[in-house]
């Protein structure tokens, strides 16, 4: 298992430690949560960096590292709507895009088709969600309403995916 791979089979155990963590009696545990989190994203950045620089790009990472990025980005989800920090609508909109994704990924995967790699609108998409989870956690004004921003944003980003997924996979 190579540096990117094994980033990422960390940041798969840190959304345990997350949910554990937001959800106990702690002091300070959503700020330890939101530790955890930028942990979570810290590492994201370095394995797909490390990865490209040093062409260590697998099959194992180009699949799980987005899976674990969404996964921790529905435990985050999940925590804020449990404790009553977003609507269910929000939650909903989030689950559906984030759950459609995955299970779109995984059966185009496993039929051979090609995917598409992480582009500027992903990462964009992925940045704003990074900026509302703590202004939400810590039930900032307007949060929720950044929230949406970036959920409307992944859903434009979806679609932009589509049209590369099907210009990619074009049988000529």
């Amino acid at each position: 298992m190579n540096i990117p791979n094994a980033l990422t089979v960390f940041r798969m155990v840190l959304i345990p430690l997350y949910l554990y963590i937001f959800f106990s009696p702690f002091p300070y545990h959503v700020e330890i949560a939101l530790l955890v989190l930028i942990v979570a994203g810290i590492t994201d950045i370095v394995d797909g960096y490390i990865a490209r620089k040093y062409k260590l790009v697998t099959t194992f990472g180009t699949m799980m590292d987005p899976l674990a990025d969404k996964l921790m980005m529905m435990a985050v989800i999940a925590s804020l709507f449990l404790t009553e920090r977003i609507s269910v609508w929000a939650a909903l909109f989030f689950f559906a895009r984030d759950l459609g994704m995955i299970v779109a990924s995984a059966f185009f995967h496993f039929r051979g088709k090609k995917t598409v790699p992480a582009n500027t609108f992903g990462k964009l998409t992925t940045v704003l969600f990074y900026i509302a989870f703590p202004l939400v956690m810590f039930r900032y004004p307007y949060g929720e309403i950044i929230l949406w921003s970036a959920i409307l944003f992944s859903f434009v980003t979806s679609a932009i995916y589509l049209v590369k997924f099907r210009l990619l996979n074009r049988v000529p």
